[in-house]
């Protein structure tokens, strides 16, 4: 799902920081974990079950500061295809079902991201060391191989509990780095090939009619004595990067639709009027979208290093609306699909930060190796939609309350200035709605009269007020 990464750059974010304090009270965020919780993690010892595969040569491409590593991989020729090795933190072998690691995860759903830290899913003492793959340690993984056909197309599955040890911990702007930087030696190898496979996978993905958003982050910079907000492009490597991950969502689904048991990742078509009110936006912000163009089309010539192309991603994220999981157990549901991705598609590779993970991989375990799927498993698949949904719904009420805190902070010495905006949405009486500032990456609420959506507006900041977390404009 997307999210604003936001990351707290400035130079002195007491003041931020406490309003972060106030937002975490406010809505009730999880805290330290519970003393049971804690002694069961530093207990906990994994089952090292399955095959011994630490002779891979797995790296690990990562944020920067993300000690939670759920994804390791190893990319190799194979024929006139390719071979994908791909490791996925094995939490199962480590979380006891019943016990009191289990019992917390249902109740924080996934790994809630503030720019002053996470709130995480599982115990740091597992999530950040005994259970991450970290370089240099064996560990338990789920390890998916994937093999493609020349033209990246999946041609083979098979994923199987296995020991790996990663060799090398990179994060995206070393990566970006290493694959600029030419030709590889043999250790960079793998690095060649997940630019070459990604490529592969997005031109798929074009062809089948999917679309994946490159988000831009959203940090605070301090600059003198003022503070802005910027929007940072992500580098190409992140796109290959989740290319990847896809890729084995994609797989386990196929195997969960082929059983008629299983949770799905689904997401409807957007209704005709978001689309219309989507390109309205983008002749807004003078995003070019010939006649006959689709969506994807569009989106794959976007540079979300532009500015006003930064926005219409931002924008797009609309269309996600409506997704959800969809859990079976005696065939295929009527809605199986997410319209993004444009086919099936299941949760298995982030399963220290969000929980169906967990439940979806030991599905695609079972199917493999012809067995039943777990009591544990089964007992639960009926309400983790639900469960997973509120989970959601957290999660992006966090994401929203804390953009709207950062953007009051950063507006506040500004209030009374004017700028220029774009009207991104509007009521059925055209006279409120919320504009889009073309500098900062700004949203906020907006009244006014003779709105059109879409049109370029000059609006004046009326009010920024951290503590309410809100931003008001009115017309200049």
């Amino acid at each position: 799902m997307p999210r604003r990464n936001m990351h707290l750059n400035a130079a002195d974010g007491a003041r931020l920081r406490a309003g972060f304090a106030a937002l975490r009270a406010d809505l009730g965020l999880p805290d330290a974990f519970p003393p049971e919780v804690l002694a069961e993690a530093e207990r906990a010892t994994p089952r090292l079950t399955g095959d011994d595969a630490t002779g891979i040569p797995f790296l690990t491409v990562d944020p920067a500061e993300s000690m939670d590593l759920d994804q390791a991989m190893h990319l190799e020729r194979r024929g006139d295809g390719y071979r994908v090795n791909y490791a996925i933190a094995d939490v199962a072998s480590w979380v006891v079902p019943g016990g009191a690691i289990d019992a917390e995860t249902m109740k924080r759903v996934e790994t809630l991201y503030l720019p002053d830290g996470r709130v995480p899913l599982h115990p740091p003492a597992l999530s950040e060391n005994a259970a991450s793959l970290l370089p240099g340690q064996d560990r338990p993984a789920v390890l998916w191989t994937l093999d493609l056909d020349a033209g990246g197309e999946l041609t083979a599955t098979d994923v199987r509990r296995a020991t790996v040890r990663s060799r090398r911990r990179l994060d995206y702007f070393e990566a970006q780095r290493l694959i600029d930087a030419g030709p590889p030696d043999r250790t960079d190898e793998p690095l060649a090939l997940l630019r070459e496979i990604g490529l592969l996978r997005e031109r798929v993905e074009r062809e089948r009619g999917g679309v994946s958003l490159p988000i831009p982050e959203q940090e605070i910079v301090q600059r003198g004595d003022t503070w802005e907000l910027d929007f940072r492009a992500p580098p190409a490597v992140e796109g290959w990067n989740a290319q990847i991950s896809l890729l084995t969502g994609m797989a386990a689904a196929d195997l969960m639709a082929y059983a008629g048991v299983g949770i799905l990742r689904t997401l409807p078509d957007a209704p005709p009027g978001a689309l219309e009110q989507l390109r309205r936006v983008a002749r807004a912000l003078e995003v070019d979208w010939p006649d006959g163009a689709t969506y994807g089309d569009v989106i794959h010539r976007i540079d979300p290093g532009l500015p006003n192309h930064a926005a219409f991603l931002q924008e797009s994220t609309g269309l996600l609306r409506g997704a959800g999981y969809t859990a079976f157990d005696a065939g295929v549901p009527e809605l199986a699909t997410h319209a993004a991705v444009a086919d099936e598609y299941a949760h298995v590779t982030a399963p220290l930060r969000r929980l169906v993970d967990r439940f979806a991989a030991e599905v695609c375990l079972s199917v493999i190796a012809g067995d039943d799927v777990p009591d544990w498993v089964l007992g639960r698949l009926p309400d983790l939609p639900k469960t997973m949904e509120a989970g959601d719904r957290r999660a992006h009420e966090v994401e929203r309350e804390a953009v709207d805190l950062v953007e009051a902070a950063v507006l506040g010495p500004h209030v009374g200035e004017e700028f220029d905006a774009v009207v991104v949405d509007l009521n059925d009486k055209g006279d409120a709605g919320t504009v889009q500032l073309r500098e900062p990456a700004v949203r906020a609420k907006f009244s006014g009269t003779g709105l059109k959506l879409g049109s370029a507006v000059r609006v004046r900041l009326t009010e920024a007020d951290p503590a309410k977390r809100r931003v008001r404009f009115a017309p200049a």
